[in-house]
């Protein structure tokens, strides 16, 4: 039974999986938008939101626990600088996932992820 069990694995083993997000959050947080398959881009979304929030909130040890996850230092620093002034008084839901339909290879769905202005 997979009681009270959050996330995907995305078919790839633990630490790839952490990588590859954690890299996918800080893309999508310098470009504000990114193209990937749909199950990746709810796995992100997650990410990407909690580190807007440690964004807002500001303190020394938010930055520190943001930079565990983010790769880039100047993208930790749009984060508490840009964003948090930009979504102050936005309650959460900073993304938005918009299906765009299959891939031609493979057939996956695709979505692009990106932040609500």
């Amino acid at each position: 039974m997979r009681h009270r069990v959050s996330g995907r694995k995305l078919s790839r083993p633990t630490g790839h999986r952490m990588l590859m997000l954690r890299s996918m959050a800080t893309d999508l947080i310098k470009h504000e938008s990114i193209r990937t398959t749909e199950a990746k881009a709810k796995e992100v979304r997650k990410l990407a939101e909690k580190m807007i929030t440690l964004g807002k909130k500001g303190s020394l040890h938010h930055r520190r626990q943001a930079l565990t996850i983010i790769t880039e230092e100047n993208v930790v620093r749009k984060i508490f600088e840009d964003l948090a002034s930009r979504y102050e008084s936005r309650p959460g839901g900073y993304t938005r996932v918009t299906k765009l339909g299959e891939r031609k290879g493979d057939a996956a769905s695709m979505a692009m992820v990106e932040l609500i202005p």
